[in-house]
């Protein structure tokens, strides 16, 4: 794809059009944003755009400055809740397109399906992301959320980000060192949140073909089948596969047909607490389960979510949980009003209960009522 692999600043020259109050030829008015979500909600966008190249993005960018307008990102609509108001300012669409492989190095532009990719990678014999399968989305996100699933987490593969800035409209490159990776966080989510367009992603994997598992869930399901299995394509796909297969159980790939699978996936983190913390909650909670993070305990939300009264397929309104995973919020006909009052709902009782805030994952855009 031609990426830009400098760690310097690149400027474009940009026509004097592209700064007037007539917003530029690929800005469309009014679109609905429900079908461009995987959860299926949410109102219109004012202004909408696709941009296929940066050059698209910087001249919505000075238009959007040039008529005061709010911009939105948006990606594959995975990780995003739009309110029923719609939004009022200039989403962008991001579809930059590309994939270069350069031995165990891989940069994808960030407009590239994240589970395509994936399959890409397996296909190539490269290991590292195998566990992430699935998951749905583009590339460009994976490095906000530092993306994880299932032993994995992109942090561990990610070399570079390349993303512009949107108060300068220059290309700046950022080490993986300099993403402040954490679960589930990345500057791009906290410190310089709303700050940079990523463009492409630069990651490093395994080209001995060995698939990393670490997760337990995993490790039980594939069971003895790769020990017959070289290194390599036929192994990496197997982990895929089987990946791919817990997903579906769990009703957490992108599936028109399956009613369970219009939510956003996980909607709240797996908290993580104090070692002090999660021993007092034990003596009340002796079934409770726990993962080590690093000198905390993670609690599982899910199992929080359900001890605290809401159990897998359960309705309220128009918005429910699936019927299959605790922590996905469906869309069962209703608004998403309807799914954030029962959010809050569980929230409440979850904090009641435990004592835990459970934050929410995917992010709100919009004005509720």
């Amino acid at each position: 794809m031609g990426a830009t692999k400098s760690a310097g600043f690149y400027t474009a020259e940009l026509p004097d059009y592209f700064t007037a109050m007539h917003p530029p030829d690929l800005i469309r008015q009014n679109i609905p944003l429900a079908p461009q979500t995987t959860i299926r909600l949410g109102g219109s966008a004012r202004y909408y755009a696709e941009c296929t190249s940066v050059d698209e993005i910087r001249a919505c960018l000075q238009w959007a400055t040039s008529t005061d307008r709010t911009v939105q990102v948006l990606g594959g609509g995975s990780n995003v809740l739009f309110a029923d108001a719609g939004f009022d300012g200039l989403v962008l669409k991001i579809a930059l397109r590309g994939l270069e492989f350069i031995g165990e190095t891989v940069i994808a532009a960030a407009g590239e399906d994240w589970d395509s990719f994936v399959a890409a990678c397996v296909e190539h014999g490269l290991a590292g992301i195998e566990c992430l399968s699935g998951i749905p989305g583009l590339v460009g996100a994976t490095p906000i959320q530092n993306v994880g699933a299932y032993g994995q987490e992109v942090q561990d593969t990610i070399v570079e980000v390349q993303a512009l800035d949107r108060q300068n409209l220059q290309e700046v490159v950022f080490t993986a060192a300099q993403c402040d990776f954490a679960y589930r966080q990345s500057r791009f989510k906290a410190a310089d949140r709303d700050r940079y367009m990523i463009t492409a992603v630069t990651y490093r994997l395994d080209a001995s073909g060995l698939p990393q598992i670490r997760y337990p869930e995993l490790r039980r399901q594939i069971g003895e089948q790769l020990n017959s299995l070289n290194p390599g394509h036929p192994a990496l796909t197997a982990v895929r596969e089987t990946v791919l297969q817990l997903r579906r159980g769990k009703s957490m790939l992108v599936d028109s047909e399956d009613t369970n699978a219009r939510s956003v996936g996980s909607f709240f983190l797996n908290p993580i607490i104090t070692t002090e913390a999660f021993a007092k909650l034990q003596q009340q909670h002796p079934d409770i389960p726990s993962f080590p993070a690093d000198n905390n305990v993670k609690v599982p939300a899910g199992w929080l979510v359900e001890n605290a009264g809401f159990a897998k397929g359960f309705v309220q309104g128009g918005a429910g949980i699936s019927e299959h995973h605790a922590l996905a919020l469906v869309n069962r006909g209703g608004t998403m009003a309807d799914i954030l009052a029962l959010a809050g709902e569980i929230q409440n009782a979850v904090k009641k209960i435990f004592n835990i805030r459970l934050e929410r994952e995917p992010v709100l855009i919009g004005e509720t009522t």
